[in-house]
């Protein structure tokens, strides 16, 4: 196993530190627990180790082991379910009211989940990471002021920007300079070494070949260092999701609606304050002030006094007095007392008229009033609706507020928010809704359903308003409704 690679750009110091946030419900780790830990990462490596053939490299054939491993992992995760078909994402582009996936091959064209490609896809990267954790371990090094006259230098550096933040894009020239430019001429005019006689010269034609950042080669040790920076930063990143939810999130999600009401209120009140004030605000030096501040706290000699269990006492007892007065301004300035949503729902009795006893039947309740010109009635479609009105169920999230349907009397102002035409309308009585017959609706010049039968037994009887006209009698049609309303009420539900 090769130890280093030179051209390779990886973090060979000491392991990045990974980070520890105090959980809530952690639980004491026993030294048997951390064995068990240390026997089973023994393993994995041993393991991975044991996949190298006899001349140190990695086998280029799949073994037993991860052959059934793939058909296994094609068996659980179908390529049908990973895949975007091209159906799929018409029908997606299609229906109004779902929500597109900006990931689908629709829209990126990119490959589907493999395994191989999967492991292939990391080595490549693990190889190439190298910078970004040796970045920031010089960034940690700066910052915990391992040598204080590289932190003194930034802290000179940064203070000249805040001061002068027009010399803030000179930065990234400079560095592009000082750190690629330079480094990369003095790798092709390199200085004698070993050899006082001769004195460096950078004047003639090159002496070495140019240098270019190569990727880490597979099983060396710059490889398993970049696989433990990753395998620490990955920890990091989850450990600071599992933070941020444990101790921002319920201050955020409104599952304390008194906490999350007055944090609204003065994010939006900072929010005016910083649209209406923020240029009378030294933000020179605000940011000067605020970067010493955090690059002092971060000296060891700092970090000391603020991490001493007095200090941390005392911290824990403001901050408990703090959230009591902050509860008992919420519980007497947040009011959270307004009463649930509440609506009204509506149901259509529909009834047939039956040809043979001349009698109306009761057919459905159903959510619309099936008038002669709607769309399921001109397409030929039946009725859909439940038989019994105990069947009739509330929307989903509400819950009915009274025990009764109510007859809704006002007949012709539904029909005319409607806009309902080829219908009789009943004032007085049961406040039925009659269809008018074919013959009379052609009258009209309005279309005749699609599936309406024709004939002459199939008039219904008089209206109660229009008794004993014998027009009546040749107005009715097949089918008559009428409007039932209840309330509901929103259904709350906890957090």
């Amino acid at each position: 196993m090769d130890d280093t690679t030179h051209e390779a750009i990886v973090n060979r110091d000491e392991p990045i530190p990974v980070i520890r946030i105090p959980s809530r419900h952690d639980a004491p780790t026993t030294p048997e627990q951390k064995q068990r830990t240390r026997d089973k990462i023994k393993d994995q490596v041993t393991n991975f180790k044991g996949k190298l053939n006899e001349y140190g490299t990695p086998e280029t054939k799949q073994s037993i082991q991860d052959r059934f491993l793939n058909g296994i992992m094609s068996q659980i995760i179908p390529p049908d379910d990973l895949g975007d078909s091209d159906e799929a994402d018409d029908s997606a582009m299609r229906s109004p009211g779902s929500q597109k996936d900006r990931r689908s091959r629709a829209y990126v064209d990119r490959p589907n989940f493999s395994l191989p490609l999967m492991s292939a896809n990391f080595r490549r990267f693990n190889a190439r990471v190298g910078v970004i954790f040796l970045l920031q371990n010089r960034l940690i090094h700066l910052f915990t002021w391992v040598q204080p006259t590289a932190t003194l230098s930034f802290l000179a550096v940064y203070s000249l920007l805040c001061l002068q933040p027009h010399l803030l894009p000179v930065l990234p020239l400079i560095g592009l300079l000082f750190w690629v430019m330079v480094p990369s001429f003095l790798a092709r005019h390199p200085a004698p070494k070993n050899d006082p006689r001769v004195e460096p010269n950078y004047w003639g034609p090159p002496l070495a070949p140019p240098s270019r950042v190569k990727p880490v080669p597979e099983m060396s040790k710059d490889f398993f260092r970049n696989m433990r920076d990753l395998q620490n930063s990955m920890d990091d990143f989850s450990t600071l999701h599992d933070a941020a939810n444990e101790f921002v999130t319920p201050y955020t999600n409104f599952s304390d609606e008194g906490v999350s009401s007055m944090l609204f209120v003065a994010f939006f009140v900072l929010g005016c304050a910083a649209f209406v004030g923020g240029n009378v605000v030294p933000w020179r030096v605000v940011a000067l002030v605020a970067g010493w501040t955090a690059t002092i706290i971060g000296h060891p000699e700092a970090q000391k006094v603020l991490l001493s269990s007095s200090n941390l006492s005392h911290l824990q007892q403001h901050m408990e007095i703090a959230q009591l007065k902050l509860r008992a301004f919420i519980a007497h300035d947040i009011l959270l007392d307004s009463p649930p949503e509440r609506r009204q729902v509506e149901v259509f009795e529909l009834q047939k008229y039956h040809i043979y006893s001349s009698t109306w039947e009761p057919w459905l309740f159903c959510p619309s009033p099936y008038s002669p010109l709607s769309p399921p009635r001109i397409a030929g479609a039946r009725p859909k609706g439940t038989q019994f009105f105990e069947d009739v169920q509330a929307p989903t999230g509400w819950v009915w507020r009274g025990k009764k349907w109510a007859l809704d009397l006002a007949s012709r102002e539904w029909v005319e928010q409607r806009m309902v035409s080829g219908v009789e309308i009943e004032t007085e009585g049961e406040r039925w809704v009659y269809d008018m017959s074919d013959e009379v609706v052609e009258g009209m010049g309005s279309p005749v359903a699609k599936g309406a039968k024709k004939g002459k037994g199939q008039r219904g009887p008089k209206s109660g308003w229009e008794e004993g006209s014998s027009a009546a009698e040749q107005r009715r049609g097949e089918w008559r409704r009428r409007r039932w309303v209840r309330e509901v009420e929103r259904l709350g539900v906890g957090g």
